[in-house]
């Protein structure tokens, strides 16, 4: 927020430079971003002067074109080419001299000498438009006769300097949301520093009813969207351009002034924080302005000409026939002031911060009224805020006030009261700070102390303090006016023994893994959260039910939370495909999120809702491609697998202590799930996924996906510690078999047998041979599978191995069908 250097003295008056300004303000948690120099017209008018011209003659070679010679106050008078028409000799003129810089826009050029069809030009005498003081470009500027030559423009034009700080306001801190809040503030710091200042507010003494008839009266409908309205009417009025004090306070600040009434009302705004809007009255038909909300599906025209569709949670401010105003938000096309206007109905309200800002978020509005009252404007200083600015548009614009002042106030809001210990402020600042002191700051901050003991204050909260609720947020306000560079630190040090959380065991094992796969080729993605509905609409892995949606989306491509890694990872395919960059090798640790109606509970809002942190692995194109060393190698689900396996051995999970099992899946085209053996927690999955998939992102080649959920392995290593062991003495022993099968028979079914059949002397398992094809009888298949044994005790002989791989052999053929070729 633009705060200007110059308006914050109106009501403050103190001795601070900008800097040192900045300085406070960002010590007592109004952090200031920045300080510019700016002036009320761009560039200062820096290089011009007040001159005469002496002479004017037509140019022999243009039929428009005049030159004059211009007295500047210098020794020489210049020769100056002017194009304007209303130019005349004896005429007081602004002149940019020579190397003088205008601005026109963001744009600026430099005046240089020049000639102009022959003849010699050194200066330009300028028209309003050209240094920033108006519109007009229908001639130069011609000043009264009494204008003294050589005077510098801006001492002519009293063109002032101002400082802007640029104040980064807090979403909880919108009392300081204005020039007036911030001057409270920092009073309250020059308080406690013992710098002289004075806060003054604008005084409003001098209202009154200028005519007892006339008004405009108001009915409030909807209480809890509205709680408190006024409204004053005036008559009389004369729309015209404001006055230069108030377009330069506002154009300084970034506003651009539209007629004085509006100014009037972004003054105020701007001023005291507390938003208003004038009505022209002439559209309230009916005589009453009735505060309500409209049926759903009504339409609504508003300022911007757009026709908006509103909600039956959308108050409106409406006249005894149609809407004429988004209450809070944004005005009307028939609802703004124009030079037509004679009179005004102002309003200033307080509105239902949640109303307002579901409001502005449902139109996709944002404005300075919104932004304020979705907030939490103050309540009770409307009538006040109201006054001033009816005082403001008499003295600018005319007008009598007629009629009673509108105030509907049905449920007074009460200030907050909050019971604040000594002892506690002193325990959470870590110092001790005089009672004297506490209560000297409260003062400062407008906190009122309503009774008191030895070691509690009964306080009463300004209601403009919205963020200040509890007594931790009055400590908090203590503190940051006290300083908190005021509390020292002491020469102890009070710790405890660090360990590590499971979080903190999760994280670095992250790294390892994260670090594992980026050794092995692997680029790391980060994927948005945020995604489209339309990947689960037909879903059977992932039903469009267990989504959890956004209330209000940015778009239909955002509007659900993912289920599944996924499609994030097909989406990042398909757009470095689409620039040639066809091997993939990606990694994404990220949240997943799911919504089951089945687990709601009645008081309890999140029970439904469930987040797992997932670690999705992606495959696509060549392994090896383009070497001289090796041919080209396509990726394929087995070494997909190959890594899944490497990164459980990481985390501890032995190759042994896991189960494949094959499922079907509209995600997958042939899939297994991960378990550990005799458990049914699903640890992960990994396939190749199907072509329909694939085809929703337009990915036309093979992709293979692994998801491994990383909270479930977390839990699964646990209790794993590191054993170690010396190396077997003895020697292991190899036996190899061919054996014929089923088609349908996977090596996992050997596996299990074969650890079934030998669990104590059975090392490894391996298949190094896979056949199918001629001179095999029809459905089967041949594999090669390898036997690794070892007594960790003794040498084996050949009566125990051969005992053993004949009930390998016998068991296999019994439970599996299998055969020796």
């Amino acid at each position: 927020m633009n705060i200007s250097y110059n308006w914050l003295k109106d009501y403050l008056k103190f001795d601070l430079s900008p800097e040192e300004t900045s300085a406070a303000l960002t010590s007592i948690g109004l952090e200031t971003g920045g300080i510019d120099e700016v002036e009320t017209v761009k560039g200062g008018l820096a290089g011009l002067v007040i001159g005469e011209v002496l002479t004017c003659t037509d140019h022999p070679d243009s039929d428009h074109l005049h030159i004059t010679t211009v007295n500047v106050g210098e020794v020489e008078p210049l020769q100056i080419v002017c194009g304007a028409a209303n130019v005349a000799a004896g005429q007081k003129v602004v002149v940019a001299t020579v190397g003088t810089k205008l601005y026109s826009g963001e744009e600026s050029f430099t005046i240089k000498k020049s000639k102009i069809r022959g003849q010699e030009s050194f200066g330009m005498i300028c028209a309003e438009d050209e240094i920033g003081i108006g519109t007009s470009h229908e001639g130069i500027i011609v000043l009264p006769a009494d204008a003294k030559v050589g005077t510098l423009a801006k001492d002519y034009y009293n063109v002032k300097s101002d400082y802007i700080l640029e104040v980064d306001i807090t979403p909880n801190r919108v009392d300081a949301a204005s020039h007036f809040g911030v001057a409270r503030d920092l009073a309250a710091y020059l308080k406690q520093n013992g710098k002289e200042s004075t806060l003054t507010k604008p005084s409003i003494d001098s209202f009154k009813i200028d005519i007892t008839d006339g008004g405009i009266k108001v009915k409030v409908e909807n209480i809890d969207a509205c709680p408190r309205y006024t409204g004053v009417t005036i008559k009389g009025i004369s729309v015209k351009e404001s006055p230069d004090w108030l377009k330069d306070r506002l154009t300084v600040i970034g506003l651009r002034p539209i007629n004085n009434i509006v100014d009037i009302t972004n003054y105020v705004l701007h001023e005291l924080g507390h938003p208003l809007h004038a009505f022209d009255a002439k559209y309230i038909t009916g005589g009453e302005v009735i505060v309500k909300t409209l049926p759903e599906g009504s339409k609504f025209t508003t300022l911007d000409e757009q026709v908006r569709t509103l909600s039956n949670k959308d108050l409106m401010i409406c006249n005894d026939t149609e809407g004429m105003c988004i209450g809070g938000v944004f005005g009307g096309l028939k609802s703004g002031v124009t030079e037509e206007t004679t009179d005004v109905f102002l309003e200033c309200a307080y509105f239902n911060p949640t109303w307002v800002r579901k409001t502005a978020r449902r139109h996709g509005l944002s404005t300075d009224s919104s932004f304020r009252f979705e907030r939490g404007c103050d309540p009770n200083d409307t009538l006040y805020v109201l006054k001033r600015t009816a005082l403001l548009i008499q003295e600018i614009a005319g007008g009598q006030i007629a009629g009673d002042t509108q105030d509907i106030y049905t449920s007074p809001i009460a200030k907050p009261i909050v019971e604040l210990s000594y002892q506690k402020v002193n325990s959470l600042i870590g110092k001790i700070i005089e009672k004297e002191t506490v209560k000297s700051i409260l003062k400062s901050l407008e906190i009122y102390i309503e009774k008191e003991t030895d070691d509690i204050l009964t306080l009463s909260i300004p209601t403009y303090r919205v963020d200040v609720l509890r007594d931790v947020d009055v400590i908090e306000d203590i503190l940051r006016i006290y300083g908190y560079n005021n509390v020292e630190i002491g020469d102890n040090l009070k710790s405890n023994l660090s360990y590590q959380t499971p979080s903190d065991k999760g994280y670095n094992l992250q790294n390892i893994i994260s670090e594992q796969l980026t050794g092995s080729g692997f680029n790391e993605i980060m994927n948005n959260s945020l995604t489209k509905e339309s990947y689960y609409t037909d879903s059977v892995s992932f039903p469009i039910k267990n989504s959890v949606y956004l209330i209000n989306p940015l778009s239909i491509d955002l509007n659900v939370m993912r289920q599944t890694l996924l499609f994030g990872g097909l989406e990042s395919i398909a757009y470095n495909r689409n620039r040639k960059n066809s091997d993939i090798k990606f990694y994404e640790f990220g949240n997943c999120y799911f919504y089951d109606a089945d687990k709601k509970v009645e008081g309890e809002a999140l029970r439904e809702y469930s987040e797992e942190f997932h670690l999705g692995i992606w495959l696509s194109g060549n392994n090896v491609s383009n070497s001289w060393a090796a041919a080209d190698d396509k990726t394929s689900v087995f070494q997909l697998k190959a890594y899944v396996e490497n990164i459980l051995t990481r985390l501890g999970i032995a190759y042994g202590k896991l189960e494949y099992k094959q499922f079907s899946s509209d995600i997958y085209s042939t899939a297994v799930t991960i378990k550990s053996k005799g458990k049914d927690k699903l640890l992960g999955t990994l396939g190749i996924v199907n072509k329909k998939v694939l085809k929703t992102v337009d990915i036309n080649t093979e992709v293979y996906f692994a998801e491994l959920n990383w909270d479930a392995l977390m839990k699964e290593i646990k209790k794993h510690a590191v054993i170690s062991s010396d190396i077997s003495k003895f020697p292991s022993v190899k036996r190899d078999l061919a054996l014929l099968l089923d088609k349908n028979v996977l090596f996992e079914d050997i596996e299990k047998i074969a650890y079934k059949v030998e669990r104590k002397l059975l090392k490894d398992v391996t298949l190094f041979d896979v056949y199918e094809g001629k001179n095999l009888p029809e459905g089967k298949k041949s594999y090669a599978v390898n036997f690794v044994l070892q007594d960790d005790e003794k040498t084996l002989n050949d009566k125990q191995i051969d005992a053993i791989m004949k009930k390998m052999q016998t068991t296999l053929e019994s439970e599996l069908g299998a055969q020796l070729r």
